[in-house]
């Protein structure tokens, strides 16, 4: 065979594996809202079901999700993960929805070992929360492709958090589609119970646009530094945790890459429901 030889069949499939995956698959961001959107018809959920028309199909999806927070940092080993109702109050019909793709336990194996800021610990009987399910539901509605989650660990810092998002990057080149799920803004206290399409408040659309100007010109530090943005940025992100889904999209992007916005809009008034790709 001469200069072809392999020395044996791990050489082979070191140079193989590099070759399996030639497309590097996008980042997403979506801000999901209330529960009930998984129910719901309506420009937002149109916008979800057009994306998984338009996306290539991944080998699997990481979901980097506000309601799964835990000290310290897990990923999911489950491999079949349940419908996680982590809510109460809603329709009835909502508790009946089920979503139940297999889980992805080799990929998040491989989560374990590319995090080295951290220790990563595997969590086998973790399901999907109703930060991913409510959106997958809507994008990849026939639940065929696997999915498995990434915690929040609650003690760290968004500058941490966005060091563990850029040393999850080379997924993107293993056919896995990485989602942050949350809220750009996410204010439950001062909703607007009385419409979804309550008017947004001027502090909303002023932070809202703050993100959208420095994610176009690719100052992600900023949005991680958010507690350095003023008073607009407490009202908009009271606690982190649907704000930190986005940093998790921002750090697995090159700052190079082509951004789209997926949808743009507001719901009750305090919830920006901004979407957008990356890549």
């Amino acid at each position: 065979m001469g200069a072809f030889a392999y020395n044996n069949l791990s050489d082979l499939r070191k140079i193989t594996d590099n070759y399996s995956i030639q497309k590097r698959f996008p980042v997403l961001f979506i801000g999901h809202g209330t529960p009930m959107n998984a129910l719901f018809d309506n420009q937002f959920t149109r916008a979800l079901a057009q994306l998984g028309k338009q996306l290539e199909r991944p080998k699997a999806i990481l979901v980097v999700s506000a309601h799964w927070e835990t000290p310290g940092t897990f990923v999911s080993t489950n491999p079949s993960p349940k419908t996680i109702y982590d809510f109460g109050g809603f329709d009835r019909a909502l508790y009946e929805m089920k979503y139940e793709p297999q889980g992805a336990p080799e990929l998040a194996h491989e989560v374990v070992n590319m995090v080295k800021s951290t220790k990563v610990q595997e969590d086998v009987t973790m399901g999907l929360d109703h930060g991913a399910w409510t959106v997958l539901h809507h994008i990849f509605p026939q639940a065929d492709i696997p999915v498995f989650q990434l915690s929040l660990d609650y003690t760290k810092s968004p500058e941490q958090h966005y060091q563990i998002a850029q040393e999850i990057k080379a997924l993107r080149n293993k056919g896995v589609l990485i989602v942050g799920s949350g809220n750009v803004v996410h204010n439950l206290r001062l909703l607007d119970w009385s419409s979804i399409d309550a008017k947004p408040t001027d502090w909303t659309l002023e932070f809202d646009e703050l993100v959208k100007n420095n994610i176009n010109s690719g100052n992600f530090e900023k949005l991680v530094k958010y507690q350095d943005l003023g008073t607009i940025a407490k009202l908009s992100i009271p606690t982190s945790d649907h704000y930190l889904p986005m940093l998790y999209t921002l750090g697995a992007a090159d700052k190079n890459e082509p951004v789209k916005y997926l949808y743009e809009g507001y719901q009750y008034g305090t919830l920006s429901m901004r979407c957008f790709q990356i890549g």
